[in-house]
Parts: C-alpha cells; sequence; structure tokens
C-alpha cells in the first residue's frame, strides 16, 4: 500500500525542512517547495492527498494555492499556516475550504495530528 501524500509549500526552507522531518516520521511521503508557482506545476503532475501552504508567499499566496488546488483536485485537503494570523484572514480561507489553519509558531505534533485528520476526511471518489 502506497503512503499518503503531503505536499509542504512555504518559502521559509526551514518550515518545509521541519514539515518534512516530522511527517515523513510519521509515515507520509512529502514533497517540499519554496517556490509556490514551482509547487503548482508539480501539483499538475502528480496527486498530493494534503497540500500544505503558507498564506504569505511572493507572487502566489496560499489563497491562490487553494484555488488552484480545489479547482484541479476537491478531494486533496488543503491546510494553511501562517505568521500572519489574523480573524478575518482565518474566516476567508475556511470559506475557501480550508480544512485546519495553523498560526506560526505552531506545536509540531499538533500539525502532524492535524494532517492526520485530513487524510481520514478525504471524500469518497464519486
Amino acid at each position: 500500500m502506497s503512503k499518503p501524500t503531503v505536499m509542504v509549500i512555504d518559502d521559509e526552507k526551514i518550515v518545509g525542512d521541519m514539515s518534512k522531518y516530522h511527517l515523513e516520521a510519521a509515515g507520509f511521503e512529502v514533497e517540499t517547495f519554496i517556490d509556490p508557482a514551482k509547487a503548482l506545476e508539480r501539483f499538475k503532475e502528480k496527486h498530493f492527498d494534503v497540500v500544505v501552504t503558507d498564506l504569505k508567499m511572493k507572487n502566489i499566496d496560499g489563497m491562490e494555492v487553494l484555488k488552484v488546488v480545489k479547482q484541479a483536485s476537491p478531494r486533496t485537503q488543503v491546510i494553511m499556516i501562517t505568521a500572519f494570523a489574523h480573524l478575518n484572514t482565518a474566516i476567508e480561507a475556511l470559506r475557501g475550504q480550508v480544512f485546519d489553519f495553523f498560526p506560526k509558531p505552531f506545536k509540531i505534533k499538533d500539525f502532524v495530528a492535524s494532517v492526520s485528520r485530513a487524510l481520514e476526511s478525504v471524500p469518497p471518489a464519486a
């Protein structure tokens, strides 16, 4: 059986590296990207069960990533992380079908648990 796939997009390399380390230890197959444009190109080539994206990035922000991912693959769950957490941003993200929303810094245990819950909540294929 193949491992669940997770894409992590964050312009801070250390966030991607930390996420990859802990998510792979939890049994996930993880690809990380610091450039959201390259991440979205990869998303066109490969299915990911969960996409974790930073909200504030240069050129393409997390809300645009959310929109593109949900249009291409409605079953893929999206988790948003941000150092700029505001209530209005969280509400906008949740309306855009974000599975979860994490302000940075976050506890890695809670983050990994959220990715696991996201996988469990993937709607069945039509």
